[in-house]
């Protein structure tokens, strides 16, 4: 590692300042460790997860959809050389030996570091993200940083989600077209699915059409058009479906799969007891995805053309932050923030 980035000086941007919002921070660049690979963060996605820690008050660097450039790695890294293209920043480490970590599903190990449960130092909206290098990712060449930035969390909840759920032949309705929704329904068309978009929203249905919906209908009349039953609903957006109605063999077809990736918005998932037993219904959750998945889902994004909507804003401070934390709030953004260093 060179001598002269070892305890640089550098502003990270540090929730839990009593009021609900965030602090600069100026900290410094460590000593490697002999896995650790410093990236110099060109792109960082801004995730409404950063806005909810900062409500919790919780002490943590913001941040945890980045892309950079590798500048050094530790006296053991292999995978990453200066001037690779890594990405990462939500799961962060994990113990490598336990029954999760040894199947493939490492994000669910036990001792895990992920952002908001460790690591508090270390965010994406400084100029530096520390990471270990297997819990990075190299980002394909067709990727641009910009929109490979959101994929990192949104694009690994996605993915990881309808991976589990989803083959060719599955009808899967898209509740929602927001950060996550415009993602879902892009994966969802390329994984060979037949697309049913609920919105609350006549303008965004040429939009969703061209990412790839073969059905488009209006919350409000969601259950009075049913053409066929779907098989997967994936909740993405800000409301909850009438459960009764949306737990009907009519409308979701028995032994369907309920994927709530918008839950911890609403509080607790309240769902009829007797269509559960008696239509065969299953509820999958998804938390980003474990490394092979990550990475799986960036070469997928790549090969096929998958990338966010993004609006770029220049970092230029806590200013900016708090701009784009505003539109996220508002709903005024579409789909994916990103902060350009």
């Amino acid at each position: 590692m060179p001598q002269q980035l070892i305890g640089s000086e550098y502003t990270v941007y540090r929730s839990g300042d009593g009021n609900g919002g965030f602090t600069p921070t100026t900290v410094k660049v460590p000593t490697l460790g002999p896995h650790d690979i410093l990236v110099r963060i060109t792109h960082s996605g801004v995730c409404h997860t950063d806005i909810t820690f900062c409500q919790m008050g919780a002490p943590i660097a913001l941040g945890h959809e980045g892309v950079g450039i590798v500048d050094a790695v530790g006296s053991l890294v292999t995978q990453f050389n200066v001037g690779d293209r890594a990405g990462g920043g939500f799961h962060r480490d994990a113990c490598g030996h336990c029954k999760y970590c040894l199947s493939g599903k490492d994000i669910y190990c036990y001792n895990r570091v992920i952002f908001g449960e460790g690591d508090f130092d270390n965010g994406t909206f400084g100029k530096y993200y520390i990471g270990k290098e297997t819990y990075l990712h190299k980002i394909p060449e067709g990727l641009a940083s910009e929109h490979a930035a959101p994929l990192q969390c949104a694009g690994a909840t996605v993915y990881a989600a309808l991976k589990a759920t989803v083959t060719p032949e599955k009808r899967v309705g898209i509740l929602g077209i927001g950060g996550l929704g415009h993602l879902a329904i892009q994966y969802a068309n390329k994984m060979g699915a037949d697309v049913v978009i609920y919105s609350t929203s006549t303008s965004k249905e040429t939009e969703a059409r061209q990412l790839g919906a073969k059905e488009f209908h209006l919350l409000d009349n969601m259950f009075d058009d049913v053409k066929a039953p779907i098989d997967v609903l994936v909740i993405c957006g800000t409301k909850y479906p009438d459960w009764d109605r949306a737990m009907a063999k009519e409308f979701l077809a028995r032994d369907g799969v309920i994927v709530p990736l918008a839950a911890p918005v609403h509080g607790p998932l309240s769902l009829p007891a007797g269509a559960m037993f008696f239509q065969g219904y299953h509820v999958f959750s998804s938390l980003v995805g474990s490394r092979n998945v990550h990475d799986e889902m960036l070469e997928f994004s790549a090969r096929h053309g998958i990338k966010p909507m993004v609006q770029i804003f220049k970092h230029e401070g806590a200013e900016t932050i708090r701009e784009v934390f505003e539109l996220v709030q508002m709903n005024k953004m579409r789909y994916r923030a990103v902060l350009e260093m």
